[in-house]
């Protein structure tokens, strides 16, 4: 879980031990029903991934509650819904599929939840029919998951859901910005969800 620059900077601060004993008591392989249950109630995550060449991005991901969602003790789905077309995060997944997701609750009581592990990139799988509105589906395999101190996290409360989350029998709403003129021309058709 640590390398080099980590225990360089543990030995700095006198936190060696302090680490040893988090990574030995709290990191996982395999989701909890917590787990599962937190991931259900929340309506979004960052997503962290790099290119072949390990050069980063980092990606807000969001949908209704639960749509990233816990499939099984060693698996995590989530849908790709129409975006941007750039493709930034789901491209690295095929060029590197080592990924970082960040879960986080701003509720009453803040939790933060993080998930390290392998990534893959489907079209034709039959997960995807669970997920309105998706039109592709990623796999996550995770390698290490381990809640993280939410002290920092600010207690917040959702005002207004966004008008675009995708939903069963409900038509798309398209971003403005897809007619902008400097755009319109090149945005390509929605391709049908599942």
């Amino acid at each position: 879980m640590y390398h080099e620059g980590s225990r360089a900077l543990q030995d700095a601060f006198g936190s060696r031990a302090l680490a040893d004993r988090l990574e030995e008591r709290l990191k996982r392989d395999r989701f909890t029903d917590d787990d599962a249950a937190f991931l259900a109630s929340l309506e979004f995550f960052f997503l962290a991934t790099a290119d072949a060449e390990g050069r980063p991005d980092c990606s807000f991901k969001g949908g209704p509650a639960g749509f990233a969602r816990v499939a099984a003790p060693d698996l995590l789905l989530f849908p790709d819904y129409d975006g941007n077309g750039m493709f930034k995060s789901l491209g690295n997944i095929r060029a590197n599929p080592a990924v970082g997701l960040l879960f986080i609750g701003f509720g009453e009581q803040p939790r933060r939840l993080r998930v390290n592990g392998t990534a893959e990139v489907v079209e034709d799988d039959p997960d995807m029919a669970a997920f309105a509105g998706a039109q592709l589906l990623v796999r996550v395999t995770p390698t290490a998951i381990f809640p993280n101190c939410p002290r920092y996290i600010p207690t917040m409360t959702q005002a207004v859901r966004s008008e675009y989350l995708p939903a069963e029998g409900k038509d798309p709403v398209e971003p403005k910005w897809k007619s902008f003129e400097m755009f319109a021309d090149v945005v390509p058709p929605r391709r049908p969800s599942q």
